[in-house]
């Protein structure tokens, strides 16, 4: 049976997509995609096999609408909290903090991006290029007005982004809880000041 495109879908039939993408978010996130089948998936959603196949050709084609739809949800989320704030400084910990409240309710998003490395890695490298572009743009307009010192974009985007990663895994993921306020002042604090003890009161 051919696939479904989402923009033929009616009201009942996004419904249907969305509970077979929610529930293989779950299985995945928690089993890996590899150990995961399709049949787990439709029982635990309560849709036949046939149904599963009106929206997904392949196990794999759900693992990349996954991965899209996360990213794109993600992105999102970060986009909105940035732009309420003017300096370059708290559009950062907006962003920081939008993610880290994002990946409270998606905690499999660290589970499911990993397991791409094995499974597609240009799908892992568009993941996080994607995310990537963000920040290059956000600091390319610092550096254009001088609230960012003038160095690489996408070297600042990367490292920006692995405080970011850890941090959540650290707290978000491994316990289940919202990153501590003072954990993330400690973060702005070593993204603008540095660690450097030179003119220290």
């Amino acid at each position: 049976m051919s696939e479904i495109k989402e923009n033929q879908l009616t009201s009942k039939g996004m419904k249907t997509r969305q509970k077979i993408l929610d529930t293989a978010e779950e299985i995945i996130g928690e089993k890996g995609y590899f150990e995961t089948s399709i049949v787990e998936i439709t029982v635990k959603a309560g849709v036949a096999q046939g149904t599963f196949y009106n929206y997904f050709p392949t196990k794999k084609s759900i693992y990349d609408e996954l991965v899209y739809q996360m990213s794109s949800s993600l992105r999102y989320q970060i986009k909105l909290a940035m732009e309420e704030k003017s300096s370059f400084e708290e559009k950062q910990r907006a962003g920081f903090l939008a993610f880290f409240d994002w990946v409270i309710n998606h905690r499999n998003l660290y589970s499911i991006i990993q397991q791409s490395v094995l499974v597609d890695k240009n799908l892992y490298r568009w993941y996080y290029e994607k995310i990537a572009n963000g920040f290059i743009k956000s600091i390319e307009e610092a550096i254009d007005i001088r609230e960012c010192k003038p160095l690489n974009p996408e070297t600042i985007a990367y490292c920006l982004m692995g405080i970011g990663q850890f941090i959540g895994m650290r707290w978000v993921y491994w316990e289940q809880q919202p990153v501590p306020d003072n954990v993330l002042d400690e973060v702005m604090e070593v993204i603008f000041n540095g660690l450097n003890r030179e003119g220290e009161n």
